[in-house]
């Protein structure tokens, strides 16, 4: 038997899978305001700061907290229905392999696992069933991903660069290039600065899918005798 129990703080703020102990209702808000470390924060504050300065100046401050908070959630919806799927995939062929539905979900609120479950599905299905469960959350990267796609609604054609590639893209490129790379990783499970996994790749597309819609909305229903195009 393993063990796998996160600090208190983790267990307070970040955002765990809904059908987990130690999910709370202020979880999908407050992930928003945790972080994994120094680079992980100072990076999401550059680019808040970098693209979230410009369009605050356009739309004042209470729009601009309200598409941020909203495209945090929208994040974490998305990140949580791919948990979803994945937990009980692996739930699904546990049980069907023998094992108690009760006891799964028992052994994996004490925040431990069986290691006869990665011998009975395989490596790849046990990993994401036991991530989507006992691994939380945390970041405003999703909402990050909302102002990105919001900038490229705006100043299409600004020119954008990765520290690793110095030569400057247009936003309208940029951004949608950006968000197929992230998809393609998070189905293949990698992370893009790494071999492994951890970072919440579908996090980043659930933003951005609402801070699309948004935008999308906005520009048809708010903005047609003022565009900004």
């Amino acid at each position: 038997m393993g063990s796998l129990l996160v600090p208190a703080t983790v267990d307070f703020l970040s955002l765990f899978y809904f059908e987990s102990p130690n999910f709370k209702v202020w979880q999908p808000i407050t992930h928003m305001f945790m972080h994994g470390g120094l680079m992980h924060i100072f990076f999401n504050m550059f680019a808040l700061y970098s693209f979230g300065s410009a369009l605050e100046h356009f739309w004042g401050g209470k729009k601009f907290l309200f598409f941020y908070i909203s495209c945090g959630l929208g994040s974490a919806l998305l990140h949580t229905a791919v948990n979803y799927y994945n937990f009980h995939e692996g739930l699904n062929l546990l049980m069907e392999n023998g094992f108690q539905k009760e006891e799964i979900l028992r052994i994996l609120a004490e925040g431990k696992f069986d290691t006869r479950w990665e011998e009975t599905i395989g490596a790849s299905n046990f990993t994401e069933f036991l991530q989507s469960y006992i691994v939380p959350v945390v970041g405003a990267s999703g909402a990050i991903y909302g102002l990105l796609v919001a900038f490229a609604f705006m100043f299409p054609d600004a020119g954008l660069a990765l520290i690793f590639v110095p030569v400057p893209i247009k936003a309208k490129y940029f951004v949608p290039g950006l968000l197929l790379l992230d998809l393609f990783l998070g189905l293949k499970g990698n992370s893009i600065f790494g071999g492994g996994t951890g970072v919440a790749h579908f996090a980043h597309i659930g933003g951005a899918i609402i801070g699309f819609i948004m935008m999308s909305y906005w520009k048809k229903n708010q903005f047609n005798n003022n565009r900004w195009n």
